[in-house]
């Protein structure tokens, strides 16, 4: 067998496998080398966020800002993944930003305190990382990370280059952790949130093709937290997540006070299924609360409480 066809067995296996888990919330199948995909679009950005931009080939549902992270290359920019398979547990992820000739970009704008906000989630959306790398002069990137488990997971790069006239943008290129695997099913729609003993309650409505508020309140031992710390220059930082496609939508908080609220104004791209991703700083570390979210409807559909997986942000 050659390695084009080899290539094509593993990606329709692939998406045959995800197929089967996101039906049913079941299947178990090897992971490999991911093969890289590009999808047509253009440079979109977001309203809520000059950060987010790009949508897929695909006709967004609504009419809402444009989907992120679905594309490897946009605007002229690839983000180029020099380890596109990592082993499960701990390890190092490289990569870099080219530009339309080819050249590793060296020079970036600052925005929310970085100048490149980069980001690895399971395909499952069972686990969620927030990193910050390292840019060494020649425009490598380069990131400690803790991958649980074996699974197919999605990197995603949030950036504006240096360049005159270059809008930001938001890449996305697949990520593989070799192994059996058993995908797991998103979480119920919750109300709540728990983690290390900290718990966010959430708010609002996600809409799609139009602006909403998302209000998240944090408290401790059934107290308000009142004296959260600024993170990247606020006291909040969200990403959301589409289940299916993981199309990236990445916002800030309104202007508030250091909690116990974190108000965010946010659009969905289209209706759906959601995971959304808050980081907090309090008593100085960084903790992630996870909720999923129905776009078009209420955050509470029912009583529920979900707990977040352990170690979404690393430095």
């Amino acid at each position: 067998m050659n390695t084009g066809v080899k290539t094509a067995v593993f990606a329709a296996a692939l998406a045959a496998t995800f197929g089967a888990a996101y039906g049913v919330g079941a299947g178990v199948g090897p992971v490999g080398t991911p093969a890289k995909t590009e999808h047509a679009g253009h440079a979109a950005p977001a309203p809520t966020d000059a950060g987010a931009a790009g949508h897929g080939a695909h006709e967004e549902a609504a009419q809402g800002p444009a989907a992120g992270g679905l594309q490897v290359s946009e605007g002229g920019y690839t983000l180029a993944l020099d380890t596109p398979q990592i082993a499960a547990g701990q390890g190092e992820l490289k990569f870099s930003i080219k530009d339309a000739e080819g050249r590793k970009v060296t020079a970036y704008k600052t925005e929310h305190g970085k100048e490149l906000h980069f980001i690895v989630a399971s395909r499952d959306l069972a686990v969620y990382r927030h990193l910050h790398p390292v840019r060494a002069d020649d425009g490598t990137w380069s990131t400690p990370v803790d991958l649980p488990a074996a699974g197919a997971y999605k990197a995603f790069a949030d950036f504006a280059p240096a360049a005159e006239g270059a809008k930001g943008v938001t890449l996305g290129a697949d990520l593989a952790v070799p192994g059996a695997y058993a995908p797991n099913s998103v979480p119920p729609a919750a109300t709540t949130a728990e983690v290390e003993g900290y718990q966010v309650t959430l708010g609002g409505t996600l809409d799609p093709g139009k602006a909403g508020e998302l209000k998240l309140t944090v408290s401790k031992d059934g107290k308000p937290v009142t004296n959260l710390e600024p993170y990247l220059g606020a006291y909040g930082h969200l990403v959301a997540l589409r289940d299916g496609d993981l199309a990236y939508l990445h916002v800030h908080p309104n202007e508030g006070g250091p909690g116990p609220d974190v108000s965010f104004t946010a659009t969905a791209p289209s209706a759906g299924t959601y995971r959304l991703f808050l980081d907090f700083q309090h008593e100085g570390k960084v903790r992630t609360a996870a909720f999923t979210v129905q776009a078009g409807g209420s955050t509470a559909p029912a009583a529920n409480t979900t707990t977040a997986e352990p170690g979404g942000h690393s430095h």
